[in-house]
């Protein structure tokens, strides 16, 4: 053991010393804390006030700056660049390159790149120390589609109970209002002129705005006029708010009819406002698809994860330890309207633009603004309603981390979305790529074991250094519960928490995205990724991500796929009308240590020549509210053919150190065919599991990819059986 795991290992025995003694002095009738986990989508550390960011106009955060004040603020924290993988990491602790999920979880990826049931995931170790695990909002691990366990993924994974959606992001926005007025598209997918979703008033759109109207609702609300007024200037927005659809005066809704219109249809789900909205209790056995007129599936997305978070916790026994991942969905886009009731100090946005030709970044950052501020609300909310915290008489928060036996964590999963980014932070390697924008994540953590608070850790973190940090507040020792064969990149964190003088337990850091297994090897159609703003385009990117045309435009992006085959073929075809399309890369990996950041990219060779491999250096800089971002024109590397030439003798030194930690950390998880429970070893139980999974289609054991569990994989199986891989 090096000195400095020795001193580690020393600090974190006395640390959990502490740690028991302060759950004691808490006066909970258990000993260790509990967990309150909360998830902020697509919002990287630029947003962040209390940071010391946020750009020109930061949205307004009392309740995380709050927390923020009463616990540790990491600054240094890196998170991968898309969602799936980082929630993967959070629950598992292993990097991309050892479970296949490298990228967003689409419909179109194998279980392969799906976390898999037979991974120690946190629910599972929890379990040892008597915790209660659930998980409400997104959750975007595994499912629906090409998974044994369907709408169940949630309860395979060894969550307790499960309320939310399973997919990667809200649905795209009916602009059509409920079928009131649909103008284009397609029957599964009909589009019109409503691009929040709601009717607007006749202010914001004098052709198809209204000011009265008919609200109608799926259940036995029936009905109710609405009408424009200052404190609801477009009725279409306050019946979409309460789940309803509006019918205009002008197209027949000047009063309510004992049953609504038969045009009207309650089954087209619309961004935040209706969502596929499922239930999983593991101790009742049950998993529910709620329907889309559910009133529950037909609520503001974030409030119902609030609701649904509130109502279980508290009806968990007082001497019962709980872990809630509360993840909201905000601010992945669709950019769309938060109600108005949850920033009532904020200006009315019912005019803002939600999308179309016209939108521009301006657009986007209002409205995403508005959605991390009514985020903000809502996490303010699930701390009253839990008794975490409590409301003064002007109604601001009061949190007192010591009243109560709860460890309050909350991160951002990966980088900001490129049209929401704020200076000076880089929009055009955001969110999707291992540029600093795309994978620095604000991470905040108070509570009963928090020494000192109100302080910055500026130590390199990971969020998979947050699966052992699940285990260091329950007691449990993470790895002794994890195969020997799994390698875990997983550092401790509680020291920082008890010991302001801590230094840094990690020497380097590492980030990863690249393509996640598909049937067969398919890969989506292309879809342009636009970057709008009051003039030109910033910069327009291809990407092969979506599977269908509305992913593609929820993402604010322009379908290719009715077109052309892939991004090549649009890039050649845009370029003769003298529009520069980039291609998002193939894979890219990233390593830093104190000083330099070293990033690998791969990017498709339109010419049918094989793939680029790109090397790229940079000096890193975190000094708050001015960073050095990595710009590609601070890129320090100026020759390919020869990296090094150019660099100083200390640059020179960090590259060759960097690269070399770099494809160690690529080659550290060797290949094992038919291991498809990565015990290390291809057995009888290998058999068994298959046999479990042969009917099932898509598996774990599905080997060749092609989106069957059948006799080749079984053969593949005999043909390895006792092989052992040991991991690097």
């Amino acid at each position: 053991m090096s000195p400095k795991s020795a001193s580690a290992a020393i600090c974190l025995c006395v640390c959990l010393q502490c740690a028991a003694a302060t759950s004691r002095q808490a006066g909970s009738l258990q000993q260790r804390p509990n967990i309150l986990f909360v998830i902020m989508d697509d919002v990287g550390i630029d947003q962040m006030r209390s940071f010391g960011y946020g750009g020109v106009t930061a949205p307004n955060t009392p309740v995380l700056d709050l927390v923020a004040q009463q616990g540790l603020r990491f600054r240094n924290v890196w998170a991968m660049p898309e969602c799936s993988p980082s929630r993967a990491i959070f629950f598992e602790g292993r990097y991309p390159l050892r479970t296949n999920i490298f990228t967003a979880i689409l419909t179109t990826d194998l279980a392969n790149s799906q976390v898999s049931p037979f991974e120690s995931t946190t629910p599972k170790i929890l379990k040892t120390a008597n915790y209660k695990s659930a998980l409400f909002g997104k959750f975007h691990l595994a499912g629906p589609t090409n998974n044994p366990y369907g709408e169940g993924t949630p309860n395979s994974l060894g969550f307790d109970y499960f309320d939310g959606f399973l997919e990667g992001a809200p649905h795209p926005i009916d602009t059509t209002g409920g079928n009131v007025n649909p103008t284009g598209g397609t029957p599964t997918f009909p589009t019109g002129p409503y691009t929040c979703g709601f009717v607007p008033s006749k202010e914001d759109d004098s052709v198809n705005g209204s000011d009265k109207g008919a609200c109608y609702f799926a259940d036995a609300r029936g009905c109710q006029m609405l009408s424009a007024s200052s404190a609801a200037p477009a009725p279409g927005r306050a019946c979409m708010e309460q789940g309803g659809i509006f019918w205009p005066m002008e197209m027949g809704g000047t009063s309510c009819q004992s049953a609504p219109p038969s045009q009207l249809n309650f089954n087209l789900a619309n961004g935040y406002y209706v969502f596929n909205l499922v239930t999983n209790d593991l101790q009742a056995g049950t998993v529910y698809k709620h329907p889309l007129t559910d009133p529950r599936a037909r609520i503001y997305s974030p409030i119902e994860t609030t609701d649904a978070a509130v109502q279980w916790i508290n009806s968990q026994p007082g001497d019962q330890p709980w872990m809630a991942t509360v993840a909201y969905a905000s601010i992945h886009s669709p950019y769309q309207q938060a109600p108005q009731s949850l920033t009532p100090s904020e200006p009315d946005l019912s005019g803002v633009i939600c999308g179309g030709s016209t939108v521009t970044t301006g657009d986007y950052r209002t409205l995403s603004n508005q959605m991390v501020e009514a985020m903000d609300t809502e996490i303010g909310r699930l701390l009253v309603e839990l008794g975490i915290a409590s409301l003064k008489a002007d109604g601001s928060l009061q949190y007192d981390p010591s009243a109560s036996n709860t460890m309050v964590v909350v991160i951002g999963d990966n980088g900001t979305y490129a049209p929401s980014v704020k200076a000076p932070f880089d929009p055009t390697h955001a969110k999707g790529f291992v540029n600093q924008t795309g994978v620095w994540v604000p991470l905040i953590v108070a509570g009963p074991l928090v020494n000192t608070p109100n302080r910055d850790v500026e130590s390199m973190i990971n969020i998979a250094d947050l699966f052992q940090f699940w285990g260091e507040v329950a007691g449990v020792d993470v790895r002794s519960q994890v195969p020997p064969s799994r390698i875990i990149d997983s550092v401790s964190m509680l020291p920082y928490l008890m010991n302001p003088s801590q230094g840094s337990l990690r020497s380097y850091n590492f980030t990863q995205t690249g393509i996640n297994i598909s049937a067969d090897g398919q890969r989506p159609g292309p879809c342009l990724i636009t970057i709008p703003q009051n003039g030109p385009p910033l910069i327009n990117t291809c990407v092969q991500l979506f599977p269908q045309p509305a992913l593609c435009m929820t993402e604010g992006g322009t379908w290719y796929g009715n077109q052309y085959q892939n991004c090549c073929q649009v890039q050649q075809a845009l370029s003769q009308m003298n529009i520069d399309v980039q291609i998002l890369p193939l894979t890219q990996a990233a390593v830093r240590n104190d000083n330099y950041k070293l990033s690998q990219v791969t990017n498709e060779n339109c010419s049918g020549s094989p793939d680029t491999v790109t090397l790229h250096l940079f000096r890193i800089d975190q000094t708050p509210v001015t960073p050095l971002i990595d710009y590609d024109a601070l890129d320090l590397i100026t020759n390919q053919s020869n990296p090094t030439s150019g660099l100083t003798p200390e640059q020179a030194a960090n590259f060759n150190d960097l690269l070399n930690r770099l494809n160690n950390i690529l080659s550290s998880s060797p290949d094992c065919p038919a291991d498809g429970n990565s015990d290390g070893i291809v057995n009888q139980v290998d058999l068994d599991n298959w046999n479990l999974f042969h009917k099932s289609g898509s598996s774990w054991y599905d080997f060749n990819f092609d989106g069957k569990t059948d006799t080749t994989d079984q053969n593949t199986i005999f043909s390895n059986l006792g092989r052992t891989c040991a991991p690097k």
